[in-house]
């Protein structure tokens, strides 16, 4: 039952039984609302009940690292033929997550940066993988991780111009001062979405400037907190109606978030400038939680790269998640009403990222141990639970 019909059912029987007085619906999302009738004449309640506002529902797609490996950088330059990168085909499986979505942000852990391609330990990514971004469907990308500072300003300009040549929006990292003070602000079905986008490391490389890189010392959660939400007060002051903060943090291959962590989601999802918060960079999936009522998805886990046992490393560095944040605006207020996810497996060999429930039998075994790996550490519940329950 839509939250209109429910209304004027409820007017309806107000109307029939002679009474004016409090009374509770509950809509279709589940929410419980309170409503007094109108103090108007009764003939008039019928068009008051077609005037009360319809919510705006919308879903953001939210993703793990795009972490592009040498492998990686060889299967995308045989994809396109050996004349360019093309990444679009790692994708083509995930499509209905990502492009189907009312908005989906990627994480670009990686500078796109002048120069030859690199991979670890100092990464060099195609300027191709822009492209690749845009075409599987992804509006949006933060940029602020680890890897950010690689390849030093001309790798954070890099990135910025190839990002703004596909019309991808973008924030984390800066090309310019300016830019550091514009706030990314998204629209998404008629709502403002601000977009702020924070590390908690950068392998030691220093900044090169005060303003390239949204950065914080994990040691130091407090005042991380409080710049993010800086951010987040500048973004909802040029308008933004909800923010959803992402943030590269942890420990690496790490399952449970550190006490870093925890401390800054405790002081975002406090504050009411912020919506919800996501995040990645331990390369394995961590728990979605309610803080302060508010969905905190720790780590998304890695959304493609050439990690997993075959390199020497966790068997869950090939898991990662996809969640997909149920959002729903009434009155200005908007929120998160659930979080669903999608566990994903990153395929050897042709690197494709597939939902760990989709058939392939050729690692049938392989998908149902990383969906249950997934499912085991992110969690089932009726607020939290696997796309397609």
């Amino acid at each position: 039952m839509s939250r209109r019909l429910a209304v004027s059912l409820a007017f309806a029987a107000v109307i029939a039984g002679g009474v004016a007085a409090w009374f509770t619906l509950i809509d279709d999302s589940g929410d419980r609302v309170q409503i007094q009738p109108p103090d108007l004449p009764m003939s008039d309640w019928g068009a008051a009940a077609k005037a009360f506002p319809e919510p705006v529902r919308f879903t953001v797609s939210v993703s793990g690292d795009l972490l592009m490996h040498g492998p990686l950088l060889d299967r995308a330059l045989a994809n396109g033929a050996g004349n360019e990168y093309d990444f679009a085909p790692f994708f083509a499986a995930i499509e209905p997550y990502v492009g189907d979505a009312d908005l989906a942000l990627c994480h670009l852990e990686t500078p796109i940066g002048p120069g030859p391609p690199a991979s670890y330990p100092i990464f060099n990514t195609p300027a191709g993988l822009a492209a690749s971004i845009r075409r599987s469907g992804w509006d949006g990308c933060s940029t602020a991780s680890n890897h950010s500072l690689d390849q030093g300003l001309d790798g954070i300009r890099g990135t910025s111009a190839a990002l703004d040549e596909h019309r991808i929006a973008h924030t984390g990292s800066f090309a310019s001062a300016g830019a550091r003070e514009r706030p990314t602000i998204i629209r998404v079905r008629g709502v403002k979405l601000g977009y702020v986008s924070y590390t908690d490391a950068t392998n030691g490389i220093p900044a090169p400037t005060g303003w390239a890189l949204n950065e914080y010392a994990a040691t130091d959660p407090r005042a991380g907190a409080a710049a993010i939400l800086a951010d987040a007060r500048r973004a909802r002051r040029q308008g933004a109606e909800a923010v959803i903060v992402n943030v590269h943090w942890g420990d690496e291959y790490s399952s449970q978030p550190n006490d870093s962590q925890r401390s800054v989601a405790e002081r975002l999802t406090a504050s009411p400038l912020v919506t919800a918060v996501v995040g990645q960079g331990p390369h394995v999936v961590q728990p979605i939680r309610r803080m302060n009522g508010k969905f905190v998805v720790f780590s998304e886990g890695n959304l493609v790269s050439n990690q997993g046992a075959g390199s020497g490393l966790p068997e869950a560095t090939q898991d990662g998640l996809i969640a997909l944040l149920d959002l729903r605006e009434l009155d200005g207020r908007v929120r998160v009403r659930r979080v669903r996810y999608v566990p994903i497996w990153v395929r050897p060999g042709d690197y494709l990222v597939l939902p760990a429930r989709a058939g392939d039998p050729d690692y049938a075994a392989e998908l149902r141990a990383s969906y249950a790996r997934t499912v085991a550490v992110v969690g089932d519940s009726a607020k939290i639970s696997p796309a397609g329950r």
